[in-house]
């Protein structure tokens, strides 16, 4: 069963069928061109044993010295001597100058310039006309020069001319049969099958390159091969595993590439907000955005350059990490804009880059957590910490600008005026400006602290937060 199913397997292959065709088209051209040769040399053969049959009939008369002395008299003893059977049908005698002299039977007529064209080389006269075949000889004689031609019945040369072919065209046919099947399964067993294999290894190599399938076991590799197609199959296979190893590089490349950005796309929004972040990424040029309304908060840590003098680098840059981090996350929690920090100051905001309606809410609860966090956060320390805080409500603009290190920076006079806000607070105390106290007064406690000389802006009226109002 195995070699049947390769046996058509090779029929349905158009590679073997072509081989098959070239094949057995050429045994057949070449067997034609001996045959053609072969066919005009039978029929010469056969045409021969006519002539020799009126040869032995004539012989007698041409060597007979009365016939000779009387050539007028040879015919009628040629005719003579015929059977019925015989395949001489009649002849004719013609002086070689032309003249006709006697004939008997079926006898060839000859124009006398036919005569004597011939008889101007001396060269015997045939003519096979299908079915007969006339035959003419010169003799000479004391009477003169002499053509004798004779009619011979040729019909049995066609029939056997038929036969001889149909043997032969026969005989070719079983060599181009016999010989093209011994090329298609000896092509077949050394060349088709293994490349019909490597075919089927070249397919299911497209539908698994690239995948997570395990790779193939290819059927072309079942026998090694030391020759041409051997090589072939073998860089088809180095070719496939450069191929898997390029694409299995190209994907860790990929996603090595992806986390980076991934990193870097954090790394990014943690110095910019994403909205300028994405601004950046598209156009480098300053960005520069007016807010209306927005509120400014500003928090240090009270006495932490003395307590740093009592701190090592590692504790100091620690302590520093955990305080800023803590409010790194109370920023995310209440969906604020953390600016900076400048050495022991932290700077956050709220209502941009997106406006934010409970800008002013959320940076005061933020203020409100950053204290008790201070507070929880001392009672396991060996130092005690407070900050001091400031807010302030107004017009900004922020943007980034420059073409290195960038910043996404806060500019306005309720920036400066936050910033005093802090600096000249009350450590342990959530100062904010008259602004501010109108957007808070519904929903927090304030204190009012009453006129306070601010730098740049003369005598303004602060308030102190204290908290929620009870609901």
């Amino acid at each position: 069963m195995p070699r049947l199913s390769t046996i058509l397997r090779l029929t349905r292959s158009r590679l073997s069928r072509a081989i098959v065709f070239w094949v057995f088209l050429s045994i057949v051209l070449v067997e034609a061109v001996i045959l053609v040769p072969s066919y005009y040399r039978r029929q010469q053969e056969l045409l021969n044993q006519l002539q020799q049959v009126s040869q032995e009939v004539l012989s007698s008369a041409l060597t007979d010295s009365v016939l000779m002395q009387n050539p007028e008299d040879m015919l009628p003893a040629v005719s003579e001597k015929l059977r019925d059977d015989s395949v001489i049908l009649g002849a004719a005698l013609y002086y070689t100058h032309g003249v006709w002299i006697d004939a008997f039977g079926d006898a060839p007529m000859l124009e006398p310039e036919e005569i004597v064209a011939a008889a101007d080389v001396s060269t015997m006269v045939t003519d096979y006309g299908g079915d007969r075949y006339d035959v003419g000889w010169f003799f000479s004689t004391d009477s003169g020069d002499f053509l004798l031609v004779v009619r011979h019945d040729a019909s049995a040369v066609q029939p056997e001319l038929n036969a001889f072919l149909w043997r032969i065209a026969g005989l070719v046919a079983i060599i181009a049969l016999v010989v093209t099947a011994a090329t298609m399964v000896t092509l077949g067993k050394i060349v088709i099958v293994p490349i019909l294999r490597l075919r089927d290894d070249l397919l299911t190599a497209t539908d698994i390159v690239g995948t997570d399938c395990p790779d193939p076991e290819f059927r072309s590799l079942a026998r090694p091969r030391q020759d041409e197609l051997g090589e072939v199959i073998q860089a088809f296979v180095d070719l496939y595993d450069r191929v898997q190893q390029e694409i299995s590089d190209r994907v860790q490349a990929e996603a090595a590439l992806r986390e980076e950005q991934t990193r870097s796309e954090k790394l990014l929004l943690n110095i910019l907000p994403a909205t300028i972040a994405t601004q950046l990424k598209h156009d480098q040029r300053a960005i520069a955005q007016r807010s209306e309304q927005v509120t400014i908060l500003f928090a240090d840590l009270v006495g932490f350059t003395s307590l740093s003098a009592q701190m090592t680098p590692t504790e100091l840059v620690n302590t520093l990490n955990t305080i800023f981090s803590a409010f790194d996350r109370l920023a995310e929690q209440h969906r604020v804009e953390k600016i900076k920090t400048i050495g022991d100051a932290y700077m956050v905001v709220g209502g941009i880059p997106e406006p934010q309606s409970d800008h002013a809410t959320a940076i005061a609860q933020m203020a409100l957590d950053m204290q008790q966090f201070i507070q929880t956060f001392s009672t396991s320390q060996e130092h005690s910490f407070q900050l001091r805080i400031g807010i302030g409500t107004g017009v900004v603009v922020s943007g980034v600008i420059g073409l290195t290190k960038f910043s996404y920076d806060l500019w306005g006079n309720v920036v400066n005026l936050a910033s005093r806000m802090e600096s000249q607070g009350i450590p342990g105390k959530i100062q904010v400006t008259d602004a501010t106290y109108h957007c808070l007064k519904e929903q927090f406690e304030l204190e009012e602290r009453g006129l306070l000389k601010v730098k740049g802006w003369g005598e303004v009226t602060t308030y102190f937060l204290v908290g929620r109002k009870e609901a």
